[in-house]
């Protein structure tokens, strides 16, 4: 007969790990002898290896009661079962790790892949790496909002890039983080943006999602008029002009 000490030596465990399996009620726990000891017999020490075996192989303490009692076809079934969930936890870890290498890179955070080599186009441009933050914020929010659509929006976004227009527009709205509110230069800046939306009405510009509900269109908006002096005053002179909105443009008046 094997004191609790021998017990978790043959079987490779703690005599901590011995106790624990007793508490939970997968190694039962013997009377106590005329000494006031307990041992442990031959059955107790396979059993024990038997359960270290099992949780060493990734099966959860509250499923090996399942197993010690099942027959050899229902060993093999939930053995499958557990192969099963193992895979899935797997990919889901293969998955995170693709994911922490991105962030390595200092941009994934909370954005598609899309949205990250956008964010790369515009520094192609030349725009400011601050312009770029504010930007890269905004689409946070919107992947965040409308995740379905999310490579459908920025893919029409790399599109616009081509124009020499909007790749203007870009370049002075960066630059325009250093203007104050009544540089003239901001009328130049609401001339060249006026042109595209006047060029978005006539061609159809696509319909926004409608995960963009009024709430999240004036969360957007709000984000770009407080973003500086400058985004407020060209907004004020848009709607001078009779456009209203930032993220859902409409034309109030000609």
């Amino acid at each position: 007969m094997l004191t609790i000490s021998q017990l978790a030596t043959y079987a490779g465990v703690t005599v901590r790990a011995v106790r624990h399996y007793h508490q939970i009620g997968l190694l039962p726990e013997p009377e106590r002898d005329h000494s006031g000891y307990r041992s442990y017999d031959a059955d107790a020490v396979v059993r024990l290896i038997r359960i270290r075996t099992l949780a060493e192989a990734g099966v959860p303490l509250a499923r090996v009661q399942e197993l010690l009692e099942a027959g050899e076809e229902e060993f093999g079934a939930a053995i499958a079962d557990l192969d099963k969930e193992l895979r899935s936890q797997i990919r889901r870890l293969q998955e995170n790790r693709t994911r922490i290498a991105r962030l390595a890179a200092g941009e994934s955070l909370a954005l598609p892949q899309s949205v990250v080599d956008f964010l790369g186009s515009l520094r192609q441009l030349g725009v400011d790496e601050r312009y770029i933050v504010m930007e890269r914020d905004a689409w946070i929010m919107v992947a965040a909002r409308a995740p379905d659509h999310i490579d459908e929006l920025i893919a029409a976004k790399q599109a616009e890039l081509a124009d020499p227009d909007m790749a203007a527009f870009y370049l002075m709205v960066s630059q325009a983080l250093e203007w104050s509110a009544d540089d003239p230069r901001i009328i130049e800046l609401a001339d060249l943006l006026e042109k595209m939306m006047e060029r978005g009405l006539e061609q159809g510009a696509g319909e926004i999602p409608e995960e963009f509900d009024d709430p999240f269109v004036d969360l957007l908006d709000a984000t770009t008029a407080n973003s500086s002096p400058v985004a407020q005053r060209l907004l004020e002179i848009l709607e001078e002009r009779g456009w209203r909105g930032w993220t859902r443009v409409e034309r109030v008046h000609p």
